[in-house]
């Protein structure tokens, strides 16, 4: 289904991603003043009740109910969830073990692990990463996707995924390479699975696994460590070892979709 006015959804969509910065300003004044580091979880969680609640007249702006949009959960949700996670740890474990290998990085065991220190780390990738499949891979992509087709959607929602991440002080490398990836993966898994469910599953357990390996953050169970002086001169296999892994996973989920649709075009 595709709808010819497709620059009026863009603008729609782009409408709603300028929406979504505004209530996450507000949102962050809001509790900027509680005690942290759980002022993040009601910060994220303001958020995502105020993302669904503009989805509702956006949705209707745009003529999609809200399961067309893959936004209400369903009899699939937490079986979908859960294979979501289990694939995006398999791609955190999978991209940890190949930059240990071809890189001069090596783990170590973080010397005392608490319930708070586990629990946190959790519930925040949780919260955020429904955050960011509601405002990203909910309303904008899925209307994109209906008016101008899958892969023009996806690249457009991932350029602008990157341009909040870029805002939100990521480089411009970490945030047109790396979130813009990122968000090709997370949107085709929505596209394919016809929801945010199994995308965020695989986005949280993605960041959850490389915070467990002390990738980006402080090691929740194992903590990164890498010489000084070869830090920068690993930086190239790092981001090839990175772009691979997430290639494949995009083309798998790529075929999945491929096949999924052939063996319902076989049973209609």
């Amino acid at each position: 289904m595709k709808n010819k006015n497709w620059k009026h959804t863009l603008s729609r969509a782009l409408l709603f991603c300028l929406c979504n910065v505004i209530i996450m300003i507000l949102s962050g004044s809001l509790t900027n003043e509680f005690p942290k580091p759980w002022s993040d979880i009601l910060h994220g969680t303001i958020v995502i009740l105020c993302i669904f609640g503009i989805t509702i007249p956006f949705a209707r702006w745009e003529k999609l109910t809200l399961a067309e949009i893959g936004v209400v959960p369903n009899r699939k949700t937490i079986r979908r969830f859960t294979y979501g996670f289990a694939i995006g740890i398999l791609i955190a474990i999978t991209y940890v073990l190949l930059v240990v290998c071809f890189t001069n990085s090596k783990l170590v065991a973080v010397r005392s692990i608490s319930f708070s220190s586990v629990s946190y780390p959790f519930v925040f990738c949780f919260v955020f990463a429904l955050r960011e499949e509601l405002a990203f891979r909910g309303f904008p992509l899925r209307s994109l996707a209906y008016s101008m087709g899958s892969w023009k959607a996806l690249i457009i929602i991932a350029l602008i995924f990157a341009l909040e991440h870029w805002a939100g002080d990521y480089t411009f490398k970490n945030a047109f390479l790396g979130s813009s990836t990122g968000a090709i993966l997370f949107g085709i898994a929505a596209l394919t699975t016809k929801g945010i469910a199994l995308p965020v599953g695989l986005h949280m357990a993605w960041n959850f696994g490389l915070w467990c390996f002390g990738f980006n953050f402080p090691g929740i169970i194992w903590q990164r460590i890498i010489e000084k002086e070869s830090e920068t001169g690993n930086e190239p296999l790092i981001w090839t070892i990175y772009l691979v892994v997430m290639g494949l996973s995009v083309l798998g989920f790529y075929l999945y979709g491929r096949k999924k649709k052939a063996s319902q075009g076989t049973q209609q």
